[in-house]
Formats: structure tokens, sequence, C-alpha cells
């Protein structure tokens, strides 16, 4: 027994020595971090601090390690705790609404939770090298798009309610029955209970004093300067004052505080996808997206005028494919699939080629295949002839043998604001972003469907990027204010999971480890003028039905024509903008 003790000491003795070893040049958070000045000094007293051996790898989430103390030596923000707890209490409760709110029937169809029978699994992220952000940690098996979706919700989300918007396109009406009751139960939940005069006064005692929009670009400001000490005081009184679950500003300071400080730290900062963290499922990112498809008509109507427009393209076409770049999870194309299979002269054989960047770790497909297996059942559900290809790289790498183009066929190329996510001139001097566009011109696509996040944070200097960030998203936290209840858990999944993730990348991070550099629709203009590319005319039937369609949104939500582009916007802020290209 004695030497079986000592031969596992010392096991483990060669282990740590081994791992301590790696640390010196990866973060503890990530491997896949760019090196920073402190990593090294983590690695140096990791040993102090490592929970190792025998339960390292059985331990699932923060809340095992022993004591605050002990784990505040892994995550300097010393936030662990909260973070990790607010996302554990979100996901339950939003895999609770999936369930309960969203499957009332599946008692009687015995469908079963898509978490149910994930124990035992092998562990595929912490495998992929994709740690959870913000200091979270957690083990979530990745179960196949097959066997687990609620289908009956998917169904629900991008047929029926499309199909509801489809049919007010098609009539003007904007207020069908469907429409007009999520729009309603909305507005009428959106704020806490308690009369409006009391909830002000309460709002108002809450910030009293305090302007956490000026403390927030001072904080910046000495960012910027490096006075870290003039920082921290800011950032510590901006924390006081700020959180998730509040009004609009104290959610925005929140996760731009989030920001300023692992950009102070220099360590934690996490690796940016421009998807859903891993942890985030396709159905918890569907009831994310149901709700904001029905408070706000952006990206419906910017999918619903691409498919139609297709759809009047593909009318008498016989084969038809569709290269997606950014396809994410597809939720634009069941919609257009069941349209497709409605033609009297029956539905084409369709080819979709899902483009993505690559997920990090083993497996940088996997999610888009996930896609395709999605959009096979729907095919298959609606008798549409499908192929589907997946390319998860480099966009800029791509070349269009690898597309496996046929001439026979309508080509349209779509690209709903992804290639912001693309690198400039100003990261590489031969930008790959003008080479997607070039690539995109010698596919010679039938169409090319251009969508755009219109914004002005894309400077490298960051007090300027900062404070044009901080108008930008304070236009998104607000019309989520106006639109949607603070205790709706999936409006926190988009906040969190999709706007707190990019705040995170504009301010903590720089060089070619910043991937949210989005520009304004004019220059875009240039952009894709510049690499042989021909704006179409919008059709002004469509242009109009799309602005009837606004009117069962709320009133501050804006759509206006420039220059062949549909501009989208809260309150005077142009948000998305849209147009139709096809080569010179």
């Amino acid at each position: 027994m004695k030497s079986w003790k000592t031969r596992a000491a010392r096991c483990r003795t060669i282990w740590r020595s081994k791992l301590l070893k790696n640390l010196s040049s990866y973060d503890v958070l990530n491997p896949n971090d760019p090196h920073s000045p402190n990593k090294a000094s983590l690695g140096e007293s990791f040993s102090d601090t490592l929970l190792v051996s025998d339960s390292l790898f059985e331990r699932q989430s923060l809340g095992n390690f022993e004591n605050v103390g002990e784990a505040n030596k892994f995550f300097p923000n010393g936030e662990f705790d909260i973070i990790d707890k607010e996302r554990y209490e979100l996901l339950s409760v939003a895999r609770s609404h999936l369930v309960k709110g969203n499957l009332a029937s599946d008692k009687k169809n015995d469908v079963k939770n898509p978490t149910d029978g994930m124990k035992g699994k092998k562990n595929h992220h912490r495998e992929d090298g994709d740690y959870p952000e913000e200091g979270r940690s957690s083990k979530q098996s990745v179960v196949s798009a097959d066997d687990s979706e609620p289908q009956e919700m998917f169904d629900k989300v991008l047929l029926c309610q499309a199909e509801h918007h489809h049919r007010e396109w098609e009539s003007c009406t904007p207020h069908c029955s469907m429409k007009r009751e999520e729009t309603e139960q909305l507005q009428q939940n959106r704020q806490p209970k308690g009369s409006k005069t009391n909830r002000s006064k309460r709002q108002n005692k809450d910030e009293e004093g305090v302007d956490l929009t000026t403390m927030l670009n001072q904080c910046a400001q000495a960012v910027a300067s490096y006075e870290q000490g003039t920082a921290s005081e800011l950032l510590k009184k901006i924390r006081q004052h700020s959180s998730p679950h509040g009004h609009a500003t104290q959610r925005l300071a929140h996760y731009f505080a989030n920001g300023l400080e692992a950009r102070l730290t220099g360590v934690g900062t996490p690796s940016f996808s421009p998807l859903f963290s891993r942890q985030t499922s396709a159905a918890e990112y569907l009831l994310a997206y149901q709700v904001y498809t029905t408070s706000c008509p952006f990206k419906m109507m910017s999918q619903l005028f691409a498919n139609r427009t297709i759809m009047k393209l593909a009318k008498n076409e016989t084969r038809l494919h569709i290269i997606d770049f950014g396809i994410s999870y597809g939720f634009q194309w069941p919609f257009l699939i069941q349209h497709l299979s409605e033609r009297p002269n029956g539905p084409p054989k369709l080819h979709i080629t899902g483009i993505e960047l690559p997920q990090r770790g083993f497996r940088p497909r996997e999610r888009v295949e996930e896609t395709g297996h999605r959009l096979a059942r729907y095919c298959a559900k609606f008798n549409v002839p499908f192929e589907y290809d997946v390319i998860a790289q480099g966009w800029e790498t791509i070349q269009c043998e690898d597309l496996k183009i046929d001439r026979n066929e309508l080509v349209v190329v779509n690209c709903l604001n992804r290639l912001k996510h693309i690198h400039d001139e100003t990261v590489m001097e031969n930008s790959p972003r003008d080479a997607v566009l070039k690539l995109i011109k010698n596919i010679n696509p039938n169409l090319f469907i251009h969508g755009i996040i219109n914004g002005t944070h894309n400077t490298p200097f960051f007090a300027t990027r900062f404070k044009e960030a901080l108008l930008h998203y304070y236009a998104l936290f607000d019309m989520f204010e106006a639109t949607v209840p603070r205790e709706d858990e999936r409006r926190m999944i988009i906040e969190r999971e999709k706007c707190g993730r990019d705040i995170m990348n504009i301010v903590a991070c720089e060089g070619v480890e910043r991937f949210e550099r989005p520009e304004t629709y004019k220059k875009w203009q240039i952009r894709n003028v510049r690499a042989g590319l021909k704006q179409l005319p919008l059709d002004q039937e469509e242009l109009k039905k799309v602005k009837n369609l606004y009117k069962g949104y709320h009133n501050d939500f804006r759509v206006e024509e420039d220059g062949q582009w549909i501009l989208q916007g809260w309150k005077g802020r142009i948000l998305r903008a849209l147009s139709l290209w096809t080569p010179a």
C-alpha cells in the first residue's frame, strides 16, 4: 500500500511540473488567448493554488472551490462567483422556459429536455480548448442537433412566426393576431411591478448624483493614458451603480465595466467567437432569437427581404446555390425552404454552402455541420432536394474552386451583418476584408445580398472607439428596455451572450484579437465598388411593404432609404443597412 501511494504521489508531482512548464506561455483560463505580461507571474504562483490531481477533472463549476479566496487566485477580477452564479441561474431558467413555456405538449409527446441524459457523456468543451468566458467554468456535453433539439419550438419560431410576418408583408396589414398578442404581452410586462411614478422615483434615487456614461468615458480615458490608479477607482464606483439586472444604463455600464476590467488586468480576456459561446445551445439561442424578432424588426425584416428577393429571382430556376457567408445556426433558411416547396412548378434543387469562421479546438466545423443537419431535416420535411457543403476557415483564404460552383445553377451570395468580423487594412497590409469582397466578385453571383451593422467604433484609438461604442450599444440597450421586460431571461441571453461578448472584444482587445470592426454603410459602398461590384436598385414595392411592417413595432424604430440602401435604426441612430449587388 505504501509503495502504491509513493508511486501515485510521484506521478502527481511529475504531472504538476509538466503542467506548470506549459503555463509559462499559456493563460490559465484559455490556452488560445494571446500571451500577456501577467501570464508568466501567474504561472509561477500557480503551484500554490492548483487544485491538483484527483478531483481536478471531476469538478464541474466554480462552486466546487472550497472558498472564495482560493478561487480568486485563478481569477484576478474576483468576480467569478457572481458571474458563474448568474450564468447558471440564467440558463436553468431559460431551459425551464423552453420546456414549460414553449413546449407545453411535451408531456403528451414525451419530448425530452435538451439537457436530459447528458451525464456521463464525454466533455468536449474542455477538450476543444474553448474555455468559458468571464471566469465561468462548466462541463457540458456537445449534443448533436439531430437528437436533442425541440423540433416543435424550432418550427414555431422559424416557420410559423416567419410565415405570419410574410402574410403581413403580402397583405400590408402589420397587426396580425400572433404579432399583436406577443407584442402586447411584452409591452405589458416591460417594467417591474409597481406604479410608473414609484418606479421612476426608485430609478432616480439609484442614480442620484451618478452619471454612469460620464464615468465610463472618464475611466476609458484613464485607461488610455495608463493611469491605472484613477481607472481602478472609477471602475470601483461604476461597479457600485451597475448591474446586469438593472435598467438600460446600469446594464450597459456592467458590460463595459467588464471590458475595462479585462483591459486593465490584462489577464482572462476571453477568446472571441462571432457565434454565441459554446455553452449556449441552438435551442437556447432560439429563445433569444424569438424575443428579438418579436420585439425588434431588424433581423426578421432583413431576412424576409433577402428571402423574398431570392424567391423572385429563382422563380423558374431548377437549381439554386446559396453561398452564405456567416451561416451561423442557419435560422434564415427554413422559411425559404418551405416556400420553395410550394412553387407550382416544383422546388428547385437547393445547394447551400455554409461558411463560418472556424471554432477553436479540434472540431472547427462542428456547429456549421449541425446547421446542415438541421436544414436537411427541413428539406426532407418539405421534399426539397438538398445538398450542403461546409467551409470553416479564414474567409480571405477561400478560393472559388472550394465552392463547387456549377454555372448551370443560379448562384446567390448572402452575407448579413458578418463582414464586420473580417480584419481590414488597419490590421494587415493586404486587407482580408477587401479580399473577401474580391472573392465574391470572382464568384460572379447572380445576386449578392449585403447586410451590415452600421457603426463608427472601429478606430485604432481606444478612447475614441470606446466613446463611439458606448453610443452604439446604448441605443441597443435602450431599445431592449423599451420593448422587453427587464426580468425576461431571453433578453438576458441576448445582452450577455451577444452584446456583452461584443463589448468585451471591442474594449479589451487590440490588433488581430479584435474582431468587432463595423463600418458605416457609406464606407462599405466605397469598398464594394472598389472590389468591382455594382449596386442594384431596390424593389420599391418591397420597400413599401418593409416600411408598412414597421408600423407593427415600437414607434421609435425607423426605416429609410439612402443611395439604394435600406437603413434601419432606433431613435434616429442608424444601426443596420441592407443592399443588393452584382458583379460590374
